[in-house]
């Protein structure tokens, strides 16, 4: 429990931070995606499924960076990239964008989901004392 008395040492209401008290595992849970192994498949899965984005995209560095995401989700996910990439071939090309950014935040923290727009409802007090 934090120390609740001012003193002339901390003259706030805040106590202090016991840094011995970190764990080295909660540091490592924190820095959990920028300290992961790289994934690794072989060169023909890596082939199919950018070739299969290149076809989409028509750019090879984007169809890069889609396989990368799409390969390294897939194994995070368990799932077998080939396997993936079968489901991605029979989505019709117009909503392929809409799969592929579910499929993508299967492995994203929750607040940070991408090509999802929020848009929260206002309350009715505060939406009538907005000026348009």
């Amino acid at each position: 429990m934090p120390n609740l008395v001012k003193t002339k040492n901390n003259p706030t209401n805040l106590g202090s931070v016991n840094l011995n008290a970190i764990v080295q595992k909660d540091i490592q849970k924190y820095f959990n995606n920028f300290t992961e192994i790289p994934v690794e498949v072989s060169s023909n899965v890596d082939s199919a499924i950018v070739g299969f984005f290149e076809t989409v995209t028509a750019d090879k560095q984007s169809a890069r960076a889609l396989a990368s995401a799409v390969i390294y989700t897939s194994v995070k996910q368990g799932l077998n990239p080939m396997e993936t990439l079968q489901e991605f071939q029979k989505i019709p090309i117009g909503d392929l964008d809409a799969y592929t950014a579910m499929f993508l935040n299967f492995d994203r923290v929750g607040t940070s989901f991408l090509g999802i727009k929020n848009a929260p409802t206002i309350n009715k007090y505060v939406q009538r004392s907005i000026l348009p």
